[in-house]
């Protein structure tokens, strides 16, 4: 593969945290490495942050919350990470805006997708939170959406295992990473990847997806510069 020139990727809330802190600085510092050898090596690079380490408001089960009330929680939650790894962006050295479907004046800035094209164009890291600012939508349809409004080649979903298995991998030894698929075969296959929508919505406007492990050491840096992790779906 060759270096990618615009990509999107997609986080959870979860990369952020060690287990102990919601908000870990080596978590922090782990994914902005990374990032800035991507932006240094010619890398436009945009990204969706979900809010998981705080909350996820679909998994919220208190009776006192309407359901629309709980996703916005969640949205409010992806904002906390959106602030967090812009000054850790900037804290290294790097250079990066913040922007939110669901703007809070003084705090953050509503989405503008011309905006974002400039911004990319000009080497900054720009971070998408507030998801569509929606309830009863993932992140996963928030990043599709982004990918496809800013133009990118390819949406790098960032998870916790290697990339698209032929079956559960923590259910069987034997399972089989497969390194390239086409949106046909995973819809044949049946294959989890993301929700179906932003699946879809991929496919229709030719956008790659790429899946990950974040917590592979340098699995970010080495997807960014087009070398050969996890799983590719075109």
């Amino acid at each position: 593969m060759k270096k990618q020139a615009r990509v999107l990727l997609k986080i959870s809330g979860e990369a952020f945290s060690d287990g102990e802190a919601s908000l870990s600085p080596s978590r922090f510092n782990a994914v902005v490495d990374e990032l800035l050898q991507g932006v240094a090596a010619g890398v436009e690079i945009a990204i969706v942050v979900g809010g998981g380490n705080f909350l996820r408001g679909a998994s919220i089960e208190n009776p006192l919350l309407h359901r629309v009330t709980a996703d916005q929680m969640g949205i409010l939650a992806t904002v906390l990470n959106g602030l967090a790894l812009r000054d850790a962006i900037e804290a290294r050295g790097g250079d990066a805006e913040l922007m939110s479907a669901l703007p809070i004046e003084g705090v953050v800035d509503a989405f503008d997708y011309r905006m974002a094209r400039k911004a990319l164009a000009h080497k900054k890291i720009v971070i998408f939170a507030g998801g569509t600012g929606n309830p009863f939508v993932t992140t996963d349809s928030a990043a599709s959406l982004r990918a496809v409004e800013i133009g990118a080649t390819v949406l790098l979903k960032a998870t916790k295992v290697d990339g698209i298995y032929d079956k559960d991998p923590h259910k069987h030894t034997d399972a089989v990473l497969f390194e390239h698929l086409t949106f046909s075969e995973v819809l044949q296959k049946e294959l989890a990847v993301m929700d179906l929508a932003a699946f879809c919505q991929c496919r229709d406007y030719h956008v790659a997806i790429q899946i990950f492990n974040l917590f592979k050491p340098g699995a970010l840096s080495r997807v960014l510069l087009g070398h050969q992790e996890g799983t590719l779906v075109d």
